[in-house]
């Protein structure tokens, strides 16, 4: 018998699914999927494939419930740098450079940023006045603006920046995007000095504003951001699925301007 049944039982319950729904939106009898979540049956190929797409499980954890099942993974999981992926790479390049003079960077699903345009290599040497990052491991977002010496000590709203960054993270590991990595470094990061307690008892499930502005003040220039987060559409690939390209945006012209001095100090 397959233990793939406690696996299905969690994604319906992530997915807020009674079992009712789950079987009128995947086409199968309730008796099947209770047969199924209790070990009674044993899932085909086909049928994993199915649930796992009507249950929007990610592609990482579909192979798991793959794997689970006793069948062979069905995505790949390429390195970004493979040949394969060159097209995403001239793709993501293209998107941070149009991004110029603003901030714009790509990360993974453990938040490590995987690769920037100019403009967030220029902004945050800016706010770290040359010196290389003090955060151990790979620059990484949550120690970037948790770490006492990061950038955390220019962001004049640190902390609902701080909670709006707790509660996503939360809440990706609840859909099933984070692992057990990013969890480790939003735990390191709520033990370092300063953080409030009160951050370990957020609630994922409160609702958050769409639009959290970030305001940095360094060297006498404020600097007011709004991001977005994008994701690729539709990726057969793991690695492709877990990256998110996040765009900063100036909330105002002193922005703009500070933005376009600082590239234009960079030409000289």
């Amino acid at each position: 018998m397959s233990d793939v049944g406690p696996l299905l039982k969690h994604w319906r319950s992530a997915r807020r699914l009674s079992q009712l729904a789950l079987a009128a939106e995947a086409a199968v009898s309730i008796r099947h999927l209770c047969f199924l979540e209790t070990g009674r049956a044993n899932p085909s190929r086909a049928m994993v494939l199915k649930l796992a797409e009507v249950l929007d499980v990610p592609l990482r954890e579909r192979n798991t419930l793959l794997l689970k099942a006793g069948f062979a993974p069905e995505y790949p999981e390429s390195e970004l740098d493979a040949p394969s992926l060159a097209a995403v790479r001239d793709a993501l390049d293209t998107i941070l450079t149009q991004q110029e003079p603003f901030p714009a960077l790509v990360m993974d699903r453990s938040w490590d940023i995987r690769h920037t345009n100019a403009a967030a290599r220029r902004f945050f040497a800016f706010l770290q006045d040359g010196q290389a990052k003090t955060a151990p491991g790979p620059a990484n977002v949550l120690r970037r603006m948790f770490h006492p010496d990061g950038v955390r000590q220019h962001v004049t709203n640190w902390p609902e920046v701080a909670e709006a960054l707790v509660r996503r993270a939360r809440r990706e590991a609840i859909g099933g995007v984070t692992d057990e990595r990013a969890q480790r470094i939003l735990e390191e990061v709520l033990d370092y000095p300063g953080v409030p307690a009160s951050l370990r008892s957020l609630d994922a499930a409160t609702p958050v504003l769409p639009i959290v502005p970030i305001r940095y003040v360094h060297g006498g220039r404020r600097f007011d951001f709004f991001s977005t987060v994008t994701t690729l559409g539709t990726p057969q690939d793991v690695t492709l699925q877990e990256l998110r390209i996040e765009c900063f945006f100036p909330m105002n012209d002193e922005t703009r301007s500070h933005a376009r001095q600082l590239a234009e100090a960079a030409q000289l």
